[in-house]
């Protein structure tokens, strides 16, 4: 085949897994902005996800369409559970003991999943059809086209949303100033809950791709990883910046495997973050937050 030609079809199934990179860098991006918590269990939660999916679609026989709203309902509960019960409690003290409030909050998911459904790999039902995509001569998977094409528009209704509507006004505002937003008569514990719910649905609806694309296992948190390059290059504080930067490495890590091997697809967006960070510390699209004393 024509090098030019399997670049460019490298190049758009990369852009197409960039999405839902994106789309699950976004629900740890907006908890980021309203508490400055960094979730590290974001991964596990959207493999719970699945697992809930699966449950509902599959052991009870409900389907996908009822087996997507129950996946949904058990995401937001444990999500509000988690910030309630865990991390509430947590406000004001040290961001490291936070971050290893959500490595442990992380493990018990990873245990919990193994111990009821177990460590082998389940089948849930497709719910993105197998058929390629063809664009002009371009040949795409077409599982990894259509869970692009989903992950896009959930991820820009979301900045939408999040930019023009009086709720997305009160996390910005919170985000900004959380003792100024107190002043105003914003709830900020309410909106940093209401990010924890975004948080959950984002990550029900990338679990339950990421399970269709490839398989459902406990390891399948695992992918949260590869999210850490795309929200260090976007920016942490920049929710329009993961979606390009998700773009970027999802591009990045399919032509680094296609050209010098599999093996090496993992390290490279690290290294393209690491080093945007010597140039640039807030990443591509993020702001530094400047204290005045």
């Amino acid at each position: 085949m024509n090098p030019m030609v399997m670049f460019a079809e490298y190049s758009a199934v990369g852009i197409a897994a960039g999405g839902i990179y994106a789309l699950i860098a976004l629900g740890t991006v907006v908890i980021f902005k309203s508490s400055q918590t960094f979730n590290f269990a974001m991964g596990e939660m959207m493999m719970l996800s699945a697992y809930f999916f699966y449950t509902a679609a599959v052991t009870f026989a409900l389907g996908p369409f009822f087996g997507m709203i129950a996946a949904l309902i058990g995401s937001i509960a444990v999500a509000l559970i988690i910030e309630r019960f865990a991390l509430r409690p947590m406000m004001g003290r040290p961001f490291i003991a936070i971050v290893m409030v959500t490595f442990g909050i992380g493990s018990i998911i990873r245990g919990i999943v193994g111990m009821i459904w177990g460590p082998n790999s389940l089948d849930i039902p497709a719910i993105l059809a197998r058929s390629p995509v063809m664009i002009g001569g371009l040949f795409i998977p077409g599982k990894t086209a259509r869970a692009f094409a989903i992950a896009v528009v959930i991820v820009g209704a979301l900045i939408a949303f999040l930019r023009y509507s009086r709720a997305g006004i009160a996390l910005r505002a919170a985000a900004a100033d959380q003792i100024t937003a107190y002043s105003m008569g914003i709830d900020v514990r309410g909106v940093i809950a209401f990010t924890w719910v975004i948080a959950a649905i984002t990550g029900c609806i990338s679990g339950v791709l990421m399970a269709n694309v490839n398989s459902l296992t406990p390891s399948l948190g695992l992918v949260a990883l590869n999210v850490l390059s795309v929200i260090i290059l976007g920016g942490m504080n920049s929710i329009g910046g993961v979606l390009i930067a998700g773009f970027i490495i999802g591009w990045l890590e399919s032509v680094t495997g296609w050209l010098i091997g599999t093996e090496f697809r993992e390290i490279t967006p690290y290294v393209l973050a690491l080093l945007i960070l010597l140039i640039r510390p807030t990443g591509l699209f993020g702001t530094a937050e400047i204290e005045r004393i």
